[in-house]
This record gives C-alpha cells, structure tokens and sequence, in this order.
C-alpha cells in the first residue's frame, strides 16, 4: 500500500557494481514521524541503499523519493534538510571537533549556529571534546562526534548507519533516549541501519529486512516476532540470514524472496 505520508518511497531500486548486484529490485517505504529499521548480514545493501538515499550514489534503476522530491534529479532541494551519521564515514581528520561542527553547520546553511552547537554538545556531553583534533579521538568519541554533527541541521529525515557503534552500553543508552527525544520533539523521520536488535526493537515502527541485495520481509517488530514464532529480533535477524545460507547449501542458488 502506499501511503501518502511517506517520507521515503523507494520503488524497484536496483544498484549494479559491474557484475555484483548490490540491491536488486527492492521497494519499501518509510512513513511521516516514524522510525524504521533497515537490517540485513553484511553485504546485504543496507549501506549501498543509504547512499542512494542520500543522492551519494545514482541507482542503475529504479525511482527514489524523499520529501516528496525525486533524488536522482532535485536532490539539492532536499539536502538541507536531512542528515546522516555513521561510525565509517570520517569527518576531516585534521580539523578540531569545534571547527568541523561549525564547518558541517555552514553546510547545511544552519541559523544561529553557535548556540545550536552549544546545544547539540551539551546533549551528547561532548564539551571536552571541542577542541581536539577529530583524527585523535577514540572510536566511542567519533560516533558521538559524528551523531552531533547529524543532528545539527535538526533534518526532517535522519539516517542513522550502526548510530551506537563502538558506544560503551551506558553511552548507547543515552544516544538511544537521544534518538527518541529528538523524534519526539521535532516529528523527524528516521531509518537506521543496526546490527543491534535490542536497539531495534526499542527504537523502531517498522524493520525492512534485506538478504543479498533483496528485501526478504518487513513488518513491525511485533508482527515479525509473531511471523517467525521468536522470542526477540535477534532471532528472527538469525533465521533469516541462515535461510540463505541453507539454500546455497542445498542447491547452489539464491531461494526466492
């Protein structure tokens, strides 16, 4: 079904890296104010999906809406107004955790950007951090480093790739209320890509599951638990990645989705 209010509507997105198919005919939507959850085993096209979505990479077929608009040809009318963070993508190594966030602020055109910086490290409790080179921090600082700089612009639509990566649990806690207040408070739409199915399960509406470049299931967390007959998504996560695993074992091909 499709609904009026989605904020993401990906239809028939195929993405072909010479003779590998990264994401192979894959459609779903994410509505207005929720937060979705996009899972797969490595190598499934989560990655390569969030890309496309933030206009990164152009699909090799297939229509990308975000906010109504069409990314691959008004991207930039959009840009302003989503966000994104992920553990694997640096921000400049070189420049001080202050200068990337006023760099990062002036880029998505943020207004009163010194006390909207004031206000988005004072919520990650990244103060003492401000004036040390990113390229020196350890992993668990970057993460919380690169989730304020997504949360800057406030986007309407924030991607959030492994967002509590290398987060000591106490941290990863807080960044999870973080998460759920920033939605709360603004109505911002979210789609993660976790390999946390606890985080999963606290966090989102709606989990679109994917397995070699294709979408093999989704539902909400509960209907999936009822669907598999699990006890947690951790299990379902399991079941699905080990459905592929036996079809290559049994016959040499990929079973149908």
């Amino acid at each position: 079904m499709r609904h009026m209010s989605a904020v993401v509507r990906v239809t028939q997105l195929c993405k072909q890296f010479e003779r590998v198919v990264a994401v192979d005919r894959v459609s779903f939507e994410v509505a207005r104010g929720s937060t979705a959850a996009l899972l797969g085993g490595n190598g499934a096209g989560k990655t390569t999906t969030l890309s496309i979505l933030l206009g990164l990479l152009r699909p090799t077929t297939g229509e990308v809406s975000v906010l109504g608009v069409d990314m691959l040809r008004e991207r930039y009318r959009v840009l302003e107004r989503i966000n994104f963070s992920s553990p694997y993508v640096d921000l400049p190594r070189r420049l001080t955790v202050r200068e990337n966030l006023g760099v990062y602020g002036r880029l998505y055109n943020v207004k009163n950007l010194r006390s909207r910086i004031d206000a988005v490290v004072g919520e990650l409790g990244i103060g003492a951090l401000m004036p040390r080179p990113y390229g020196q921090l350890s992993a668990g600082q970057k993460t919380r480093v690169t989730l304020a700089k997504a949360l800057l612009n406030e986007p309407e639509l924030l991607l959030l790739d492994e967002p509590t990566a290398s987060l000591d649990p106490d941290t990863a806690d807080y960044a999870r209320s973080l998460i759920e207040r920033y939605r709360a408070r603004t109505g911002a739409t979210i789609l993660l890509a976790s390999h946390n199915m606890s985080e999963v399960e606290r966090l989102c509406d709606g989990v679109i599951m994917l397995r070699a470049g294709r979408l093999v299931d989704q539902g909400t967390p509960q209907e999936l638990l009822q669907r598999y007959g699990r006890k947690n998504m951790e299990e379902v996560f399991i079941d699905i990645a080990r459905e592929r695993e036996i079809g290559l074992a049994l016959d040499g091909k990929e079973p149908s989705s």
